[in-house]
This record gives structure tokens, sequence and C-alpha cells, in this order.
């Protein structure tokens, strides 16, 4: 397994093995796909000038693999704003067989959760200030190393909302600077949230998740954006309300 960033130069990619190298080709092909673009226009943005950066982790099930997710968040978080206005952290997880096989959208949203919180075990920076401590709040999201991030989710096991399908388990993390940047200019940014809703009403084969809100509105809570079902239900309380406020106490 690659250690560390993966910038996806030639010469990195001779060191990849098998399953990192398929993760990676299978992505390549869905940002480049120009009959059925990806929705998310400024995630192709960054793919396409090369400012996406790479990791490859172990089995989401392996206690060790949270160690090397930290690694990578931690050196990402460091040096980020060199790479780009539309950079974001893919993480590719090793996905065996038996873990496509058994476990539904339920069991990969455990797993999803599961990785937050031991994140959030592992940082070894107080949670920001500004950042209030209960997810059930319009500007709460996911921090970590002092950052604030957005995340996305994506698994071998969604059938409908083949916007959060992918061959492997996969996280996409976004740093909020870079959401602060693209709405910045905003006749720009809201015509290309336009794109990406229509984008999204024919990527998937069903509508629109009705937790779909931007940051900051009186109704929306980032959380219940991270991870998308593969329905219109979604958890009723965020799994990281006990964590955060015992952590407070």
């Amino acid at each position: 397994m690659i250690n560390g960033i993966f910038e996806n130069t030639a010469f990195q990619r001779t060191q990849l093995q098998q399953w990192e190298k398929a993760a990676l080709e299978k992505f390549e092909a869905r940002m480049k796909d120009k009959k059925r673009p990806f929705p998310c226009i400024p995630a192709t943005i960054g793919f396409n000038d090369n400012q996406l950066r790479y990791g490859f982790v172990g089995d989401p099930r392996t206690s060790s693999t949270i160690h090397d997710v930290v690694l990578l968040l931690s050196d990402y978080t460091k040096n980020a704003k060199e790479y780009g206005a539309y950079t974001s952290l893919i993480v590719f997880y090793e996905t065996p067989k038996d873990l496509k096989d058994t476990h539904t959208v339920g069991l990969f949203e455990q797993l999803f959760w599961q990785q937050l919180l031991l994140l959030c075990e592992h940082d070894e920076m107080e949670w920001p200030d500004h950042i209030p401590i209960e997810p059930h709040n319009p500007i709460w999201e996911f921090c970590y190393n002092g950052e604030q991030f957005f995340m996305y989710c994506a698994t071998p096991s969604h059938k409908n909302r083949k916007s959060r399908y992918f061959d492997y388990f996969m996280l996409a993390i976004t740093p909020r600077w870079v959401l602060q940047e693209f709405n910045k200019h905003e006749t720009f940014a809201k015509k290309i949230k336009a794109q990406i809703r229509n984008r999204l009403e024919n990527y998937d084969f069903i509508k629109i998740h009705p937790e779909l809100n931007s940051y900051g509105n009186p109704d929306n809570y980032e959380w219940r954006q991270y991870f998308l079902r593969d329905d219109e239900t979604s958890l009723s309380q965020c799994p990281f309300h006990q964590i955060l406020n015992k952590n407070k106490e």
C-alpha cells in the first residue's frame, strides 16, 4: 500500500498495488465521463486541474486502518492550500469482496460514522471555538486538526443514488475554505449549483435527497449530507451528538 498523500504522478502510479490502481482508474473514468458527467462540477474541475489528492488505506473494519487515515488527513490539512482552490482529499479504502457482498447501505453508514468518530478521538487539537459542539446546529460541521471539512461518502452498495456509488468504500474530504472561495462569486456559484442539481436529476435513479441544502441555512444540518442513503430517509440524530457532548463535559 502506498504511504502518504498520492499526487497521481506517473512514477507514483508504478508503486500502486492492484486494488489501488483499479480504484484510481475507476475514479478517473467517473471524472472523465462526458456522456454521463459526474454531478459535482467543482470536483471535476479539481480533478481536471490535478488539484485533488489521494490516499489508500486498509479495510475499514480493521482497527489499524484509522491510523493511516489520521496520517493522511493530518498531512493533507497542513498542505492543502498549496494544492489549489478546488482541492479535496480522496480516500480509497481496501474493500474486499466479502465486504461488498455482506454490507448493505445501512452497514456502510455505520462504518462511515465509525471512521469519523475515531478521527475525532485521534484529533490532537481542540474543537474550534467558533464551531458549535452540537451537530444539530446549522453552522456545525466536522472538524479535524483545527480545520472545517465537508465529508462525502460513497459505497459499493448504493444502487439508486448513483452519485453516492463507488466500487470501493470512499471518502471525499473538502476543506470549508474551498467551498467559501467557490461561493464568494455569488452569481457564478448560483449558476453552478443549478447545473449540479440538474446533473443529479439525470445521474441518479431516485429523486434528489431532501437533505441536500446549503451550509448556514437555518433549516440545514451538514451532517445529514455526509452520508446519503439509497432512499429519502436519514438518521434522526447525528452519531457525534453523544461523543462531542461527553468530551465537552
